[in-house]
């Protein structure tokens, strides 16, 4: 704390709903990066809801990369 004060380092905290105004066009952004390439994401993805438990705990213990998914079924 006293490095905060010494340096006048200002903090402000931030919550996603105080940008609602800008989720169009972040989605639009967002989506054209991702398709482009420019931005790309990490998902760990987990087979079968019996390892729904299994996945958590990793979650929680920082197993995982990226966003974690547990695939329950195989979509057609």
């Amino acid at each position: 704390m006293a490095l905060i004060l010494i340096k006048r380092l200002t903090f402000r905290g931030s919550i996603v709903s105080d940008f609602n105004s800008q989720q169009d066009e972040f989605m639009r952004e967002m989506t054209t990066w991702v398709r482009e390439g420019k931005i790309k994401y990490r998902k760990d993805i987990v087979e079968g809801f019996e390892n729904a438990v299994k996945a958590f705990q990793g979650l929680l213990r920082g197993r995982n990369f990226g966003k974690l998914m547990v695939r329950v079924a195989v979509s057609s």
